[in-house]
């Protein structure tokens, strides 16, 4: 039994040691960074956050597609000139 004590207490020592030594290290390059200017203290981590799902952008592009159809069938009709068509084409695929 005193073996086992005396190991137990070894393992404490040592886990304090390694603890307290830990700690000063970060308080010390915590002083440092915050003596440099511009430092700030950074935010904590933002929480996980899952990706959107893709039917926004899907959506999108078949609104995109719906309206190209509809441009397509006015310049056809003639209401549109190809220089109206192209401006709207391009308003609509954003380039």
């Amino acid at each position: 039994m005193p073996g086992l004590l005396r190991g137990v207490a070894r393992t404490a020592v040592v886990a304090g040691t390694a603890t307290a030594v830990s700690n000063r290290v970060t308080r010390r390059q915590q002083g440092r960074w915050a003596t440099q200017q511009g430092y700030q203290e950074s935010p904590a981590p933002p929480a996980y956050q899952a990706e959107p799902p893709a039917t926004p952008a899907a959506t999108d592009m078949t609104s995109k597609i719906e309206q190209l159809k509809q441009l397509g069938e006015l310049k056809q009709q003639g209401v549109l000139t190809e220089a109206e068509f192209e401006e709207q084409k391009r308003m609509i695929l954003g380039t």
